[in-house]
């Protein structure tokens, strides 16, 4: 991202971490102290030698130019750790943003009396340990590139494509009538029932769900064993949970008689793989959030972006084994010239980031809000193509975080500058320190705030101060 030179700042570098410890290492690495033969070149990449406890110093490169299409910066280093980034790679990134030596001002950096940024500095050039791994691994990204855009690479026998696609059609089929069987036996029998069996019913049942190959499904019976723990007014909370559960199992058995939009949503809530497809859409792509949930398999990245042109709202996943940060990396704050393949489906906002025209800049452009009414009328409406959507995002403006006027409600809620409304900050938002930081951001004045809207209330992710000012990541 040094094509136009552009230097992160510490909290988008912060922001690549895999978790908090990698973070608090990391921040404790980004001083010259520990570093030798650090530096950069105006191709984006950054190395240098750490000293570690051994008697060799760790070679850490990091790849920060998407050169080769390639989803994101890459990552390089001779120590042990098996997490991506390491704390050496973290550190040595916010070396290279402080703009202290040894890097200094880069190629491009605005000058102090704004003058014309000097480009003739000529470009430091890697190590040979350094250029070894750049060489081998930008030509290993170019293959891939060129093997998956090759006619060749599609399936090679459609028709045995047909008949996988039809056996797995109908082992979905005889878990959802399974499922179906399960819920009916569990009403039948009365809700106690469900508090007595605990975990042990719905994982048992969640793993016949992954053998009919419906991993949508599993996931959402895992959920019902933790709802008769969750407190007063769990009968209620099961419910409606297993009637949902009831909606995609009719939706299945029925798909051949819905809309093609809402037959696609009912396949990807069941868990069948679907594709990116249609007419890329380019814009100037707003970095909305970026935060990663993690179970003991998998990291899921996900990042929000707002198309400032089109207006559109976009969602991109990456995936990561656990203990893995995910490939695709796009901090908040940034701006980028791309193209976005949507996928399809009714109410469906997922998306792949196609060919990036330039790199990513920071910008202080923010997207269009709307009132705590509004927000919870969109995901009304949204509901209507997807029922089973947890939550919808939207841009709050001019609102004040307050605590619920009501004391017996030990909680918060953002409520409009200039009007009576307000939307319950969500249970799992309200504990997190984010919740603070917005609190302090506003210091009781109106601000404006990103986040994501469902049943529970809004999560906040970003927010902005009124006036001018840096984007806040809440999450």
């Amino acid at each position: 991202m040094t094509q136009q030179g552009v230097r992160w700042t510490a909290d988008q570098v912060l922001a690549l971490a895999p978790d908090a410890p990698s973070r608090k290492a990391g921040s404790r690495l980004g001083v010259a102290g520990p570093w030798s033969e650090a530096g950069s070149s105006g191709e984006g990449t950054v190395w240098g030698l750490c000293k570690g406890s051994g008697s060799k110093p760790y070679q850490t490169v990091v790849d920060i130019a998407d050169v080769t299409g390639a989803a994101g910066p890459a990552y390089k280093c001779s120590c042990p750790s098996r997490k991506f980034p390491c704390k050496h790679a973290l550190g040595l990134l916010l070396l290279w943003a402080g703009g202290e030596e040894p890097f200094g001002p880069m190629p491009g950096d605005s000058a102090p009396d704004d003058s014309a940024p000097d480009d003739s500095a000529p470009d430091a050039q890697p190590p040979a340990w350094a250029q070894e791994w750049l060489v081998g691994r930008r030509e290993r990204t170019e293959t891939k590139r060129t093997s998956d855009a090759a006619p060749g690479s599609a399936t090679a026998d459609p028709e045995a494509a047909r008949r996988r696609a039809e056996r797995r059609a109908e082992r979905v089929t005889a878990g959802v009538t399974e499922l179906e069987q399960r819920l009916s036996d569990l009403l039948r029998g009365g809700m106690a029932s469900a508090e007595q069996s605990g975990y042990a019913l719905w994982e048992e049942t969640a793993a016949r769900m992954v053998d009919a190959q419906a991993p949508g499904l599993a996931a959402r019976v895992r959920e019902l064993g933790a709802i008769p723990s969750s407190g007063p007014g769990w009968p209620i909370r099961m419910l409606e949970e297993c009637a949902l559960l009831h909606l995609l199992g009719q939706g299945w058995l029925h798909r051949e008689q819905l809309p093609e939009a809402l037959a696609t949503t009912v396949r990807s809530r069941i868990g069948l793989p679907t594709s990116a497809e249609g007419r890329p859409v380019r814009d100037r792509w707003l970095v909305l959030a970026q935060y990663d949930t993690a179970d003991s398999k998998l990291t899921t990245r996900r990042i929000w972006l707002y198309g400032a042109e089109s207006g559109r709202t976009a969602l991109l996943l990456s995936y990561g084994a656990a203990g893995r940060a995910p490939a695709l990396a796009l901090p908040l704050g940034l701006a980028l010239d791309a193209e976005l393949t949507t996928y399809p489906g009714a109410g469906q906002l997922r998306a792949d980031l196609g060919e990036q025209f330039s790199a990513p800049v920071p910008t202080t452009v923010r997207p269009s809000g709307v009132g705590t009414d509004q927000a919870a009328k969109r995901y009304g409406e949204v509901l209507r193509d997807d029922p089973w959507l947890d939550s919808w995002p939207v841009t709050l403006s001019e609102v004040i975080p307050t605590p619920h006027p009501d004391p017996a409600f030990d909680s918060w809620q953002l409520a409009d500058a200039g009007g009576d409304m307000a939307l319950p900050i969500t249970p799992s938002a309200a504990a997190r320190a984010g919740l603070w930081r917005l609190v302090a951001l506003s210091g009781g004045a109106p601000v404006t705030v990103f986040g994501e809207c469902g049943h529970e209330g809004f999560t906040p992710l970003t927010a902005w101060p009124r006036g001018v000012g840096e984007a806040v990541a809440l999450c």
